[in-house]
């Protein structure tokens, strides 16, 4: 289990055990669309409230299933921002279509961790109750659809159909704005000058005193590296980090 989705679990877990500790937790945490202005805090902590035990089971169930691929996939950060965009997002669109009706639990923020295992393993096999084998793109199409139609019909009244659609919404945006910024800088460092040998040592001619202290300490610190380990250490971060410092080289080098 990876770290993110172990501390959501137990987070949840733990929230749980004060809400069933504290009846007035409940009132003060959820989140209801016409009361957000005075409880602002509420988007948020929706998200570790839960109706019942298994209400609490099948979230975090979908969380230990999915989450931890999905974690290693994007990294922490990345995965803690799709988790909390999802809720919130999910928040959102259920305040738009159904701006009357409370609303607790971690169903959108699952729901947008699902669709990103989706989106990454679309042919992955989930079996549904342990038995019915289903591609993870054709259960997302399948949960969309359903959920859809019974937001807008009324139907299985208690569920906030809206708020799992946002996390799907959330969560497929969020994606692709990484998609494309993880494209730009893909692109930037093939763009990016070759890092040669003869290029650092030019670079330790130059006066850098007009640039701010901690892009001079940063310079310090990736040669000291380079001194140390080689060029061929240097991360696409810190090539493209330096090469921003470096003049202009037209001669050829091998090593780079």
């Amino acid at each position: 289990m990876t770290p993110v989705v172990r501390s959501l679990l137990i987070a949840n877990v733990a929230a749980f055990f004060l809400q069933s500790a504290l009846p007035g937790l409940e009132s003060l945490f959820m989140f209801i669309p016409r009361a957000v202005l005075f409880r602002p805090w509420t988007p948020v902590t929706y998200m570790f409230l839960h109706g019942g035990l298994m209400h609490l089971l099948f979230n975090m169930l979908g969380l230990y299933f999915f989450g931890s691929r999905v974690e290693e996939r994007l990294g922490a950060r990345p995965f803690l921002i799709l988790y909390f965009l999802s809720g919130l997002s999910g928040a959102l669109l259920s305040s738009l279509f159904a701006p009357a009706a409370p609303i607790i639990g971690a169903s959108a923020g699952v729901f947008g961790v699902m669709l990103a295992f989706a989106y990454f393993w679309p042919h992955a096999i989930i079996h549904i109750y342990g038995i019915i084998p289903v591609p993870a793109r054709v259960l997302v199409i399948i949960t969309t659809a359903l959920t859809l139609w019974n937001g807008l019909a009324g139907g299985r009244s208690g569920i906030a159909h809206f708020a799992h659609l946002g996390g799907y919404v959330g969560a497929y945006l969020y994606l692709k704005w990484v998609e494309r910024n993880r494209g730009a800088f893909k692109r930037k460092v093939e763009a990016a000058p070759p890092i040669t040998a003869a290029r650092v040592l030019d670079l330790r001619t130059i006066d850098l005193t007009s640039a701010h202290e901690l892009n001079r300490e940063e310079v310090n610190r990736i040669l000291d590296k380079v001194n140390a380990e080689g060029i061929g250490s240097l991360t696409p971060q810190e090539r493209i980090f330096l090469s921003n410092f470096m003049p202009a080289d037209d001669r050829p080098s091998p090593l780079h």
